[in-house]
């Protein structure tokens, strides 16, 4: 008998399935052992042919007899042809590190048909009670009539989308069909998974980074073989979960960035969790209170978009909103960085046992370091960008690649002792409020906590209350319910504008409304956010501090219209690498010659890429435009035959 396998190693350009023999009939989707070369590697089984003219080898074993899912299989040619992936690359994702080694399949080596569910009887579903109000229930509705597979949930702050999502995934249960729900980080949705865990008790199933390899590779193993439903969560990587019975999709904060994978293989998890609910006729629901502009427009244009506007609670408030204009500098009579109206609230606030969250979406202590005399630079040695300041430790990191270096005492090209640190981040403003409060209890969560020391492991201390002002980056912008958080103050709003990309303003809107969601969620009977900002004015600033996303979202589709930037175009980025300037340059030039003869592209002349210089060499870069994504798709093919080309569709950020 003959088989198609994928191999989970790459050998030539363009290679997919390859054709192998085998004395005994096997299963689409079993994991088999194969002879790639001289190596022999994991594959998985894609389907019986009936005969081959050519020589074949014969499958080295059967490594693990419980085939993973159909719409898993499928996944993988989908996914390689949409994002221009090797068929290997993508196959890899399936399958867990350590398969393959000495005892990582003890006790999972039944055959398939042992597990089947009239031999395992399922433990006793869950009876929980879910109330929903009545703007919940009318939602619920509509995304149980919506047509089409995928449909939008734009549920305002506080709304009790969460109530939505354990209803249908109740109902998915007792349809005997499991559930995946989708988070940007376990660590940063807590209380959700709280949440799902007190109401499914041990059904519930965790998938994340902080696992130990083993520990991951069982919890994909006891899925693989489990016959009951249940509920998988976890970040991007929980959708390829090896569920046979899956039922219902729900991807939380969907706009999140953290959806999209920025290594290869490239590929927005919500794309493809819009593809295997199509294939499998279930539904895949994108939940945020920010939708992705795309996603919006689409929803709007299928009929496919469900909104709910009302707070959960009745007690809910609206914030009152204060607007600092950062360039009066009368209203900073007491610090240079907090107005003097945040200062007298975050005072009132320690004295009634009341919480502060100060927002500022830059970490670390200064973003620049140079020399006053000669004007030379900090820069990371393998990224060429400014390195941002540690005051705490003295130290110099790059928030690229992760270089440190100690502050010289004075400028390696001058020899002058001015060295100055200009800007500020998180780091800084939690020395200048511990300055300011010595007597209050101070927190900062970003991406500078040590593991054991982040959000996570503070969380009940956050609730609790027992923290009186947190600071943070975007860490502190999901999806917290604090019941003792008065003030939000946002210290420069604007900063996020001033990017050069066209996501910065989709981006600034996203973080600052779900920061000002913070407060006015029913605990308290104070709610006030201070927005500190240079353009008071912008649309994107004013739009945020409403709350208001459909003001928001007329404004940037008239403009992206205007600009021809998606969701009106389809994009993808070109970038080459090369140890010389003079080498990237001539490749590059040579590709945009080629593919501006194309009539359905528009073509962008190169240009450096944002991260023009690295260790590896010099990268520059074409963006392609298009209305047929397929022409951008079949344009940029013949580029995949060299590993020096970088291709990036639909990407997130130009940056």
């Amino acid at each position: 008998m003959f088989f198609e396998v994928i191999p989970t190693e790459v050998y030539r350009s363009g290679g997919g399935a390859l054709t192998y023999r085998s004395e005994t009939k096997l299963l689409p989707g079993q994991i088999v052992l194969i002879p790639l070369g001289k190596k022999t590697v994991l594959g998985i089984v894609y389907r019986q042919v009936k005969s081959v003219d050519f020589p074949t080898k014969p499958i080295t074993k059967l490594l693990l007899p419980t085939p993973i899912s159909s719409h898993l299989l499928k996944a993988i040619f989908w996914v390689s042809k949409y994002y221009l992936t090797p068929i290997p690359v993508v196959a890899n994702l399936m399958i867990p590190a350590g398969l393959a080694a000495r005892n990582a399949l003890k006790g999972y080596l039944e055959p398939p048909d042992a597990s089947d569910p009239s031999n395992r009887p399922p433990s006793a579903l869950p009876t929980p009670d879910i109330p929903l109000n009545a703007s919940q229930h009318a939602a619920l509705t509509a995304l149980e009539n919506a047509p089409g597979a995928t449909r939008l949930l734009r549920g305002v702050t506080g709304s009790g989308k969460t109530n939505i999502y354990l209803k249908m995934a109740l109902n998915t249960l007792k349809s005997q069909k499991s559930t995946i729900l989708l988070v940007p980080e376990i660590a940063l949705t807590s209380q959700l998974v709280k949440i799902f865990s007190d109401t499914f008790g041990d059904r519930i199933i965790l998938m994340h980074s902080q696992q130990t390899m083993a520990e991951r590779r069982k919890i994909w193993l006891d899925t693989l073989i489990s016959t009951n439903p249940q509920v998988i969560i976890g970040p991007r990587s929980a959708l390829l979960a090896p569920i046979n019975n899956l039922g219902l999709i729900i991807i939380d904060e969907a706009h999140e960035s953290s959806y999209y994978q920025e290594n290869p293989p490239r590929y927005s998890a919500l794309r493809l969790a819009s593809f295997i609910a199509s294939s499998s006729k279930i539904p895949c629901i994108l939940g945020t209170a920010t939708p992705n502009i795309v996603d919006y427009h689409l929803a709007k244009t299928r009929n496919t978009l469900v909104n709910l506007d009302v707070k959960a609670k009745s007690t809910a408030i609206t914030a009152k909103t204060t607007i600092i204009d950062l360039k009066n500098r009368d209203n900073f009579t007491k610090n240079r960085y907090f107005s003097t109206p945040l200062l007298t609230a975050i005072e009132r606030n320690v004295k009634a046992n009341h919480q502060t969250l100060i927002f500022h979406n830059r970490r670390g202590s200064s973003p620049l370091t140079i020399c006053e005399n000669c004007g030379w630079q900090a820069l990371c040695p393998e990224c060429y960008l400014p390195m941002t300041l540690h005051a705490d430790s003295y130290t110099l990191s790059c928030h690229i690649c992760g270089h440190e270096e100690k502050v010289p005492t004075s400028c390696p090209e001058c020899g002058h002792p001015g060295i100055i640190h200009k800007g500020f981040g998180t780091k800084l403003l939690e020395s200048e409020l511990q300055r300011l409060f010595p007597d209050a209890k101070i927190a900062r969560f970003d991406g500078d906590n040590k593991k054991t020391d982040g959000l996570a492991t503070h969380y009940h201390d956050v609730h609790a209350g027992d923290i009186d002002i947190l600071i943070g980056t975007q860490t502190l912008a999901r999806g917290l319910d604090l019941p003792h958080l008065a003030t939000v103050g946002v210290v420069q709003a604007d900063s996020g504008l001033a990017l050069p990309d066209f996501s910065a303003e989709e981006r600034t809107f996203e973080l600052l409304t779900q920061v000002i969601g913070r407060v006015g969620r029913g605990h308290l009977d104070l709610a006030e956010v201070f927005i500190q900002s240079y353009r008071p004015d912008h649309p994107v600033i004013t739009s945020a501090i409403k709350s208001d996303f459909p003001a928001f979202a007329d404004y940037l589709l008239k403009k992206r219209r205007e600009q021809q930037m998606p969701p009106f175009t389809y994009l993808a980025r070109l970038s080459i690498t090369y140890k010389t300037e003079k080498t990237t340059l001539a490749k590059i030039r040579q590709a945009y010659t080629e593919l501006a003869k194309n009539p359905a592209l528009s073509v962008s002349p190169p240009a450096p890429a944002f991260h023009e210089r690295t260790s590896r060499g010099f990268t520059w870069q074409i963006i392609l435009k298009s209305t047929s994504r397929e022409q951008l798709r079949t344009a940029l093919i013949p580029f995949t035959a060299t590993s020096q080309w970088s291709i990036v569709l639909d990407p997130p950020s130009l940056l």
